[in-house]
Formats: structure tokens, C-alpha cells, sequence
């Protein structure tokens, strides 16, 4: 077979796993991310499959900062950092000298101008915006309302189901389902029915619409972070130009996105509300003289709403129940501090409303334990816009990339202890003035960097603690949720830290 016909993924593994042990046998033996020619692109393909900790590993052992290059030729310069010191100068003293940069734009051409990819005053100006659509009370009530019902009516009757046929299934999907209602239906006013089920058929999720529209996200969010991230420009440019490989299934999930969002849009016109009660965010946005005469790019901002809402709660719920389904301890810590001054014996299944969950100290420390160890967002990438140094000592070079491992940062033993890599919400509690209950601790952005630090820390960060207690809370006191032995489970590679596999668990009435 002619060489040219072989395919590309096949030639391009063949040549770095040869190049690997080459290099390894006869150059250097120690393990390193900084290749001759090829650059880091080895060590990081060698290690696609645990990524994560493979780069958690090489930061600890080179004092939380690595600088490292692409392959010859592609101008691509990393510095690689897990320092806190670091991070709170490059997010917080000289946030200006560390924008996104152009190359953030294009790679998300699907949110660009949008807050994820701009800087400076536009970057102000949308975080105004959002701010302002955010904290609209009426879109707030509209949300507290949609939790409830979809927890109330949705989740917790599917669980019960679950329960009485003693049937194993997928909380991940589950989750994810329940958390793209969560966020669609208040940015375009109309439920996608996700999480709905008819209930003369059999509690099967297979009988839930399908999830196409997630499917596509998920393509966005692998693409990305397998090919755009890592490889140079030009080189994925030319793919999408085209048309080949991995580019041209992300062409299609764009469409399909884009797709949704005017079907969507269209159900729910600006200023036609059937219910004067629900105010949604594109209601907002296409009906206020500022945002809708702005020049904001509008579609791209309702994108990435649902991007910010279902890739934040929607990564982290399943990793909560994985991590509770494994400590039963801190399962009865939640329990003992809900404590509802109600009937135990009644079968009747119990809500908690977020006004009952906003003083549970416990149970957020349970959500901020999972968001240490498995952050939505693992990465944070940067852009150096004039020479600098930072305290570590490294010196930073105009258009260099800097790469935040947040993963690895809630790793470290030598920001969180030799237990680091255990699950211990005790962790972030400590005792009120009087000694008679517990209290939040403080942690500073720049060291816990699940919700960003600085400028940009999240808009949203109320309203996820808010529906991740409010879904907790909910299942934790209704159900014992085991998981079923065997399962491997483990990230994805994407840029957001998402489960690999299903979740398969059982769901148990509690007495």
C-alpha cells in the first residue's frame, strides 16, 4: 500500500511513537516536555489517554512552571504554570499585559466577540451586559421556578422509577439532560424538553428526546481541545478550509448549533411573551436598545450561554455524585446538616428551596471539594503582550501562550496538603469566632481557580452553587445513589473536564 494512502492519524502516531523511542533510547532517557524539533508534541501525544495527571505530574516535579516549545517551525511558545504567585500576577496585578489574544477567537469562531474571546473595553462592556441580564429579578424568579419544577416533576419521579424497577442508569446523561433544560429554557424562554418522558412507556432514557444538540456541543468542546489548542494555525486552518478530518465534523456540529438557535429563537419571538411572568435573555438582549443596537454579536452570545451554563454545572454534577457515591460519609454529613423539621416516614419526596440550602456550609464544601479536583474548565490560556517577569523568576516573551493547569493546581501538595488527592470537604471549613458551628474558609481565586480569578471571575458563580445545592440537596436526601463495580471512569479530553464514559449507578429509596 502506497504510503499517501495510509491514513493520517496512522502516520502522524507512527512518527511521534518513533521519534519517542528514539529519542528516549539513544538522545536524553529522562522524560521531558521540551523536544528537539518536535517540541512538546510527543510527551503530550504519548500521554493523550491521562493527559491531566500527566501533566499534573511534570508540574510538580518542576516546581509548578514549564516552558516548553510546538514543532519546528510553528512559532508556537508555551509557559506552562500551576503557581499561584504566578497566576494571581497574570490575573489579577498585570491582567492587561495577559488578554485572550486573537488566537482565543479563532479557535472559538463560534463565540467569537463574545466575553469568552474579547479584551479591554469590549470585554467590559459585555461583562456590564451580562452582569445586568444576570441578576434581571424576573429572569432570577423564572429560574428559581424552572429548578424547581424540573427537580420536583423531572428528576426526582425518574429517580423513584429508577428506584422501584432497580434498574442501573447513565446519571451522567440524567444530569446533563436536566442541566441543558436548566440553561436553554432561561435564555430562550422554551423548554427543549430534554429531561421529559412520557409516562406510559418504560422509564428508559431511551425513550427522552435525542440529544443532538449536546452531541454538538461536545464536538466543539473535543475538537477544539484535541486539534485547535495544540496544533499550529495554519495547520488546522488548512484542514478547515478543506473541509477534511476532525474540521469537518465540526463544521457540521456548528450548523446543527446554529440550527437549534433559530428554531429556538424562533418559538419564543422578541417581545411576544405568552407569559408575562418569564423574561428570558433573549428577550433582553434583542429588545434593549443598548445590547440590540449595539453591535454585540447576539446569536454568539446566546451560544455561549448555553455553553456557560450546561459545560460548568452539567461537568460538574456527575463528578459530585461520583465523588459522594465513594465517601458515604460525607453523604451523611449532608443529610444531618438538611435535617428538614418534617416527617422522616412519609413517602412523600422532599425539595429543598434555595433560601433552605443557602446557609448549608457542609454540603458547598462538598460542591467546592468536587470543583478543586475536577474543574470544568482544566486549562486557562493566555497571550503575553509585552516582555515580562513573573515572580516565579521566568521570563515571559511578547506572543508567547501561557497555559493555567487549574486541574493540576487542585493537585498540589504543596497548596492543599499531603491528602491532596483525597476527597475531604472538611477541608474548607473552619470554626466560627464563638467555636459553635462551622464556617466557610477562606480560599483566594488565584489558588482555587474553579471559578476564574480577577477581572473575569464568573458572572454566574451564585447561580451554579445555587442549582448544584439545589440538586444535591434534593437527591442526596430522597436516595442512596450506588455506583455499579467495574466501571472505568475517567476525563475526556476536551476542554472541559468532562466524563470520558457513562456513570452507571443505582438509585436506592431512602427509609
Amino acid at each position: 500500500m502506497a504510503f499517501s494512502l495510509l491514513p493520517p492519524e496512522l502516520v502522524i502516531s507512527t512518527l511521534v511513537l518513533a521519534s519517542f523511542y528514539v529519542y528516549t533510547k539513544l538522545w536524553n532517557p529522562e522524560y521531558t516536555m521540551d523536544w528537539p524539533v518536535l517540541g512538546m508534541l510527543p510527551p503530550v501525544v504519548a500521554g493523550l489517554h491521562s493527559f491531566q495527571d500527566n501533566l499534573t505530574v511534570a508540574l510538580a516535579a518542576s516546581a509548578c512552571n514549564i516552558k516548553a516549545r510546538g514543532p519546528l517551525g510553528s512559532g508556537m511558545r508555551f509557559f506552562v504554570t500551576s503557581d499561584p504567585s504566578n497566576v494571581r500576577h497574570i490575573f489579577t496585578s498585570n491582567h492587561a499585559n495577559y488578554p485572550k489574544g486573537e488566537d482565543m477567537a479563532d479557535i472559538f469562531d463560534i463565540i467569537r466577540g463574545t466575553l469568552f474571546t474579547v479584551d479591554g473595553e469590549p470585554c467590559r462592556q459585555q461583562r456590564a451586559m451580562n452582569h445586568s441580564i444576570l441578576n434581571n429579578p424576573r429572569l432570577l424568579a423564572f429560574r428559581a421556578r424552572l429548578c424547581r419544577d424540573k427537580v420536583v416533576n423531572g428528576l426526582l419521579p425518574f429517580l423513584a422509577r429508577m428506584a422501584s424497577s432497580r434498574n442501573p442508569f447513565d446519571m451522567r446523561e440524567l444530569l446533563t439532560r436536566l442541566v441543558f433544560d436548566l440553561t436553554a429554557t432561561p435564555t430562550f424562554g422554551v423548554d427543549p424538553g430534554y429531561l421529559s418522558m412520557p409516562t406510559t412507556t418504560s422509564c428508559s432514557m431511551m425513550h427522552m428526546p435525542s440529544m443532538h444538540v449536546c452531541t454538538a456541543m461536545d464536538t466543539v468542546m473535543d475538537d477544539v481541545g484535541l486539534l485547535r489548542h495544540a496544533l499550529p494555525p495554519s495547520l488546522w486552518k488548512a484542514m478547515r478550509h478543506l473541509d477534511v478530518g476532525p474540521e469537518r465534523k465540526l463544521a457540521v456540529a456548528h450548523k446543527q448549533l446554529h440550527g437549534f438557535l433559530r428554531e429556538t429563537a424562533a418559538k419564543r419571538k422578541p417581545g411576544s411573551r405568552c407569559d408575562d411572568e418569564v423574561e428570558a435573555a433573549v428577550d433582553i438582549l434583542f429588545a434593549d436598545p443598548v445590547y440590540g443596537g449595539g453591535g454585540f454579536p447576539l446569536y454568539n452570545i446566546l451560544i455561549l450561554f448555553m455553553f456557560a451554563g450546561r459545560d460548568t454545572v452539567g461537568t460538574a454534577l456527575p463528578w459530585l455524585f461520583y465523588s459522594l457515591a465513594k465517601n458515604p460519609r460525607v453523604v451523611s454529613a449532608i443529610r444531618k446538616e438538611l435535617a428538614p423539621p418534617i416527617d422522616s416516614s412519609s413517602n412523600t419526596m422532599v425539595f429543598f428551596e434555595p433560601e433552605e440550602t443557602k446557609g448549608l456550609v457542609y454540603l458547598e464544601a462538598a460542591i467546592l471539594e468536587t470543583l478543586r479536583l475536577y474543574p470544568p474548565g482544566p486549562l486557562e490560556r493566555k497571550t503575553v503582550l509585552a516582555d515580562d517577569v513573573l515572580l516565579s523568576g521566568h521570563r515571559l516573551c511578547s506572543g508567547e501562550t501561557i497555559l493555567v493547569s487549574i486541574y493540576a493546581m487542585g493537585r498540589m501538595e504543596a497548596l492543599w496538603g499531603e491528602d491532596c488527592h483525597e476527597y475531604k470537604p472538611e477541608r474548607w471549613l473552619s470554626r466560627s469566632n464563638d467555636g459553635a458551628a462551622n464556617k466557610l474558609r477562606y480560599v483566594p481565586s488565584h489558588k482555587f481557580m474553579a471559578f476564574n480569578s480577577g477581572p473575569r471571575l464568573c458572572l454566574g458563580k451564585d447561580i451554579a452553587l445555587e442549582q448544584m445545592k439545589t440538586v444535591v440537596a434534593a437527591v442526596v436526601w430522597n436516595f442512596d445513589v450506588e455506583l455499579l463495580q467495574g466501571q472505568i471512569i475517567e476525563p475526556k479530553l476536551s476542554c472541559t473536564l468532562q466524563m470520558k464514559n457513562r456513570l452507571m449507578v443505582t438509585a436506592n429509596k431512602t427509609n
